[in-house]
């Protein structure tokens, strides 16, 4: 494969390509480990649902708003800045949205009401909307032509910093209480210096390769089948976020409900559903390199069924290993369906980026907020029940193009 790293001009010796490799690959797993940061932050507001529920005296669907207001925030604002920053490119607002989620951190520290909670939960939600987008055009700017891996990496950052906020609330929040969250503010500053380094690092790569003449950027495909195919992904990242959001925002309380567990039991199932996530993004993104975006997309979303349809009937067990089963197969396709709508729309990868991202939050807080009023109507259990069919709508896969021919051709 010919090495494209920041699509600089090619050095020439092998030691100065060695060294643009390693520093591309720097700049990817450094914007993942912010990216890690970031998701922390955002992971800690769903982690600590049970505490806010007692502190607050809130119903499921005040919790659901909660998520709502996060996620919602996020995914309205993430397209405008993506096609924002496709025109005009901005290393340097990473920094300032990773310290919009410093900010949203400190309100639901010390939040005296719930609306100061929702306060909080915006303001995380807006330095969400402000990374991903770029961040995202960054990792595949240094890619080198390892898309899917980039986006992994990039992508593993960030379920991995999930995966943690349930452990970190459970032994530092609950025990300490919620002022304790204001303590995880020291790594949202390291993740502002990382940030500031990493939009440098951009902004010299970009102005070094100004003078080069860009070639077109056209699509494989006719505009009629394009809109078709991002409408199947669209639908596709409605379904996998709508049954993740149902785990994310109510399996703790589903654990602690059917099976008595403790808060901090709920909180470690919790982790262990996420972790799995985080190696199924990890592992996704290379498979979909080397086999192809959509073979992977449908073993993520087909594959996934058997355990979804079984969670709703097993014991505590069993709901643990299908969790962390589910968990892995089915965060397997984002960064593939990711990849596959960039290479759809060639040069729009912020716009995509932000969409998607996007999308994946509004998708999950509408999901979330309902699922929370149906909870309240019909019980946490039916819940799981309605969720578990949803990965049926992944056989959509069927009507996405051959990417693989059409780059032959």
């Amino acid at each position: 494969m010919t090495d494209t790293t920041a699509t600089s001009v090619a050095a020439p010796a092998t030691a100065s390509s060695t060294s643009a490799q390693a520093t591309a690959f720097a700049v990817i797993l450094s914007v993942s480990f912010c990216h890690g940061i970031n998701d922390i932050m955002q992971s800690l507001l769903p982690a600590i649902y049970p505490l806010l529920k007692d502190n607050y005296g809130l119903d499921f669907w005040q919790i659901g708003l909660l998520t709502f207001t996060f996620q919602v925030t996020a995914s309205l604002l993430q397209p405008v800045i993506g096609m924002v920053t496709d025109k005009r490119p901005m290393p340097y607002s990473l920094p300032w949205g990773m310290a919009s989620s410093l900010v949203g951190l400190i309100v639901l520290a010390y939040a005296g009401h719930y609306v100061l909670l929702l306060v909080g939960a915006s303001l995380i939600g807006i330095g969400s909307a402000i990374f991903h987008p770029e961040s995202s055009r960054i990792a595949r700017f240094a890619s080198g032509g390892r898309f899917g891996l980039a986006q992994s990496l990039f992508q593993v950052g960030g379920n991995f910093g999930q995966s943690m906020g349930p452990l970190l609330a459970a032994f530092i929040v609950v025990p300490f209480g919620q002022t304790s969250i204001s303590w995880f503010a020291v790594g949202s500053l390291i993740g502002i210096f990382v940030l500031w380094q990493v939009g440098g690092w951009y902004s010299r790569m970009r102005a070094s390769q100004a003078a080069r003449k860009q070639g077109a950027h056209v699509s494989p495909f006719p505009r009629k089948k394009v809109m078709g195919a991002l409408a199947v992904l669209t639908l596709l990242v409605l379904t996998k976020n709508a049954y993740i959001a149902s785990l994310a925002s109510y399996y703790t309380f589903y654990s602690m409900h059917k099976f008595g567990v403790s808060v901090q039991t709920s909180q470690v199932m919790l982790f262990l559903f996420l972790g799995a996530s985080a190696l199924g993004i990890l592992l996704g993104g290379p498979f979909g390199d080397r086999y192809g975006q959509k073979a992977m997309i449908w073993f993520s979303i087909v594959g996934v069924l058997p355990f979804t349809l079984a969670l709703p009937y097993a014991n505590l067990e069993w709901t643990m290993v299908l969790t962390v089963m589910i968990g892995l197969i089915l965060s397997s396709a984002f960064s593939n369906i990711v990849v596959f709508a960039q290479e759809l729309v060639p040069g729009r990868v912020g716009t995509i980026a932000g969409i998607f991202f996007g999308f994946a939050f509004g998708t999950g807080g509408i999901a979330a907020a309902v699922l929370g009023v149906v909870a309240d109507m019909k019980g946490i259990d039916f819940v799981f029940q309605v969720c578990s069919y949803l990965p049926f709508l992944g056989l959509l896969t069927v009507f996405l193009p051959n990417m693989k021919e059409a780059r032959r051709a």
